[in-house]
């Protein structure tokens, strides 16, 4: 489904760990439903081929950059969404360590480049 409105999608592994993925989707998706003032969109996939970094999750907006978090459980569900909030707010997505919630400061596995944006 193509991102119409531009928001970040936060994207979940739902087959890492044994079951947390999911566990973590359906604590973000409950979060999400009682609060629809939240500035992202929830999304869940099948594998990111990050299993050694399990759970993981995703966020990414045309025009910023891509983060890819790891060693994520249910219980960061709050925090995510507080990530989320700043990922949003900033330009360019760049959510510096300091801006992180303290349980994602070491959290971060890779950024990507921001993809192109056509017209």
């Amino acid at each position: 489904m193509p991102n119409q409105n531009r928001r970040p999608i936060l994207h979940i592994c739902i087959t890492c760990h044994q079951g947390e993925g999911a566990k973590l989707h359906a604590a973000l998706a409950e979060r999400l439903a009682a609060n629809a003032e939240q500035a992202v969109d929830l999304q869940q996939v099948t594998c990111m081929a990050s299993c050694a970094h399990g759970c993981t999750a995703a966020i990414s907006a045309p025009g910023k950059w891509c983060y890819l978090l790891g060693e994520l459980s249910p219980w960061h569900a709050d925090d995510l969404l507080t990530y989320a909030d700043i990922y949003a707010a900033h330009p360019s997505g760049a959510v510096l360590p300091s801006r992180r919630p303290e349980s994602l400061r070491q959290c971060v596995v890779a950024r990507l480049p921001a993809f192109a944006v056509s017209a």
